[in-house]
């Protein structure tokens, strides 16, 4: 049951996300189904490919494809005159998506009886996966890679699981909770992985 209502939440906050990027970059209505679409299945679609899950499982989950493409179809005829909250609650539908995603991902490894690795790895495609490849459709840099604190949530939520620390739906819940908190501090408070900016010579 935990993991269904992890995959509705993160379903319906990713197509959200994707549509909200669509939108801000001008998309027309096929551009933005499919960026929201994308968003909410690519990290699940890569992770498959990685564990040896085949990819055409996700074509079983037509109840999860209704629910995302009601979400955009809702965020699409969103009255416009709001739209100067849309960034704020992109962030905060990305960072649901992220959580849900990650401990659904790692949750799917452990049934496998993957080793850590693959749990810690599971978790973080899942949540980041969609991500990515919305930002790369979009013209954007990832924001996993340049911005606040994002993967490392997702890798945490994995260490978890595959640590075998939270398996009862309270503690999953618990820790749906704590990952998406901490995403929100982080892009509140702008909260980075230390960086570095390499200089060529001239």
């Amino acid at each position: 049951m935990t993991w269904e209502v992890l995959s509705f939440i993160g379903t319906i906050a990713f197509a959200i996300s994707g549509t909200i990027i669509a939108m801000e970059e001008e998309y027309d209505i096929l551009g933005v189904y499919i960026l929201g679409i994308v968003t909410a299945f690519g990290g699940g679609a890569i992770r498959n490919l990685l564990i040896g899950v085949p990819v055409s499982a996700l074509w079983d989950q037509s109840l999860y494809f209704i629910v995302a493409l009601l979400s955009i179809t809702i965020v699409f005829l969103f009255p416009t005159n709001l739209s100067k909250h849309w960034d704020r609650w992109g962030n905060f539908s990305d960072a649901i998506g992220l959580s849900a995603f990650a401990i659904q991902g790692a949750m799917y490894a452990v049934e496998l009886n993957h080793p850590i690795s693959a749990i810690i790895v599971s978790a973080a495609l899942t949540g980041c996966g969609g991500g990515v490849i919305r930002d790369v459709l979009a013209g954007r840099k990832p924001l996993v890679f340049r911005k606040e604190i994002y993967a490392v949530w997702a890798i945490i939520a994995g260490l978890v699981l595959g640590s075998g620390l939270f398996s009862q739906a309270w503690q999953l819940y618990t820790l749906f909770i704590f990952v998406t908190l901490f995403r929100v501090l982080s892009y509140t408070y702008n909260w980075h992985l230390p960086n570095k900016k390499w200089v060529p010579k001239t």
